[in-house]
């Protein structure tokens, strides 16, 4: 079965479309990416999913299918650019809102605008059933983790958000770390760039232990898993402290974030380490993986073999993991973790649009 994965991630870099082949066999789910493409967001997009948290309720619903359609019009146009085709698209969406505490998780893109578009069954709005069973809605990586990097003592996403899974305790765990690109893109901003690109503003800095101290100290570091982030809490919790440093070149607060993040997510590894840290290998994906200055220090700081695979998987994993789990969806199949949300069970998750008269029962591998 083919199954074209669709990520829209907090950083907001773009679109990330990963066409996989998913075959479940007696060994158990094989998923391989044929195809990826990441679609930039144009400053319009950019904006108008930024601020639409902050919308009335008409634009909010708009905006639900007119990025439904943007969505479908992006893998349309996969299709026809790579003269492939998928049985299903499983679609993570753009996270708005995200308040677990407050049984609120948010994602738009509109399934049936989507499925009308792109003329393909889709699977969408994966996280509001699991924080309906009380779960953090996220991360749902850990699944797809367990099924297809077990070889890994911990797997570490730097997007927007860094989260990691593991195994503990003879269950696969997942929770977010820190906030990553998220804030590091917008200090970029400040030099008119998307992104720090391989780390080179990074690089340039100096860590500042005040700025550093400040920013570990963060209540939510010490909570115990499971526990999730999203943009409201940077708002209300993190980006503050950065503010009052702004008398510190954009080198220097860069610098003192990525020394930050790696301090969080070593911190986070011993915690959960069931054996020394110079015996675990850390898978490491996101765009965070292409930065130099946060890999280094990643290494500086952990015992931990790491290990950043090749550009594809780096790229595409979530977009992976994503077509996973709409194929299992459409099996019926539990794509939710209660170990790793804090649900009060597994869970099929999922919503289906579309017509799914030939994937049922579909015998695959």
């Amino acid at each position: 079965m083919k199954v074209l994965g669709i990520m829209s991630g907090s950083s907001m870099d773009g679109v990330d479309l990963a066409l996989c082949d998913v075959n479940e066999t007696a060994q158990g789910w094989q998923v391989e990416i044929l195809e990826g493409v990441t679609v930039p967001y144009s400053e319009t997009w950019r904006v108008r999913l930024s601020q639409l948290r902050y919308q009335n309720a008409e634009l909010y619903a708009k905006t639900d299918v007119f990025y439904g359609r943007y969505l479908g019009e992006l893998a349309a146009a996969f299709f026809q650019q790579t003269g492939q085709r998928a049985d299903l698209v499983a679609s993570h969406g753009h996270t708005i809102f995200h308040d677990p505490k407050g049984w609120l998780t948010a994602q738009i893109g509109d399934g049936a605008t989507l499925n009308a578009f792109a003329k393909v069954p889709v699977v969408s709005n994966f996280r509001r059933a699991d924080v309906g069973l009380g779960g953090q809605g996220a991360p749902l990586v850990g699944l797809g983790d367990d099924l297809l990097f077990s070889d890994y003592d911990f797997c570490l996403n730097l997007g927007g958000f860094c989260n990691v899974s593991a195994k503990y305790q003879g269950k696969r765990i997942a929770f977010d770390i820190s906030p990553c690109n998220i804030v590091m893109n917008r200090l970029a901003r400040e030099r008119d760039l998307q992104y720090d690109e391989d780390g080179a503003i990074a690089e340039a800095g100096l860590i500042d232990y005040t700025l550093l101290n400040a920013l570990n100290e963060i209540p939510f570091y010490g909570q115990s898993f499971p526990k999730s982030l999203g943009r409201e809490w940077i708002n209300k919790n993190f980006w503050h402290i950065v503010r009052e440093f702004d008398d510190l070149s954009v080198e220097d607060r860069m610098k003192t974030l990525v020394m930050h993040i790696a301090v969080q997510v070593c911190r986070a590894l011993e915690t959960i380490a069931e054996k020394p840290l110079d015996e675990c290998k850390l898978l490491v994906t996101g765009g965070g993986a292409f930065n130099k200055a946060l890999i280094d220090h990643l290494r500086s700081e952990t015992a931990c073999e790491v290990v950043v695979p090749e550009a594809k998987l780096v790229n595409y994993k979530e977009s992976m993991i994503f077509a996973l789990l709409g194929a299992m969806r459409v099996k019926n199949l539990n794509n939710t973790l209660s170990s790793a949300t804090g649900a009060s069970t597994d869970w099929v998750a999922g919503s289906l649009d579309g017509d799914f008269g030939q994937l049922v029962g579909k015998s695959w591998g």
